[in-house]
């Protein structure tokens, strides 16, 4: 459902223009975490428990919206890579208690780190392709961007 007051036909149109070319840029993005041997989905998992470590399978499918079979079946592959370790958390409900969560160990860490080493060597070499005046364009579009992704409340 479009918003009518502010949705324009140029703001259509733009639309139209940056879906595709965001899509094909994620997609090149996600092949350089396949050339690591994971998936991105593995790679997103990777960097959300970076971010919020204990979190358990049940938290982590809720927030990927992901079912929880699945992060199971993800998480395990993560385990037996030795990217993930279950460990001791203390539950912020109870104090007494401790409860098992999900943190990334420093394998999960240096693999993380080696794909957005590469994605970001890959789009570097990209962006020095660009002419000064598309760089800054792209400057300006990138903040553009993070205020869409926040506004949805997607961490940048």
């Amino acid at each position: 459902m479009r918003n009518t007051i502010i949705t324009t036909t140029k703001t259509v149109k733009l639309a139209a223009e940056l879906r595709p070319s965001i899509l094909r840029l994620s997609r090149h993005l996600r092949r350089e975490a396949l050339r690591g041997g994971s998936s991105s989905v593995d790679v997103q998992l990777l960097g959300t428990l970076r971010e919020e470590p204990g979190l358990g399978v049940s938290d982590l499918a809720d927030m990927e919206q992901m079912s929880r079979p699945a992060m199971s079946a993800h998480v395990k592959r993560l385990m037996q890579l030795g990217y993930v370790q279950r460990e001791a958390v203390r539950n912020s409900s109870t104090a007494d208690r401790r409860r098992v969560g999900l943190t990334v160990t420093r394998s999960g860490t240096q693999y993380l780190r080696n794909v957005t080493e590469r994605r970001d060597d890959w789009l570097v070499d990209r962006l020095a392709e660009l002419n000064s005046d598309d760089r800054t364009a792209l400057d300006r579009a990138a903040k553009s961007l993070r205020h869409i992704l926040e506004a949805v409340g997607e961490p940048v």
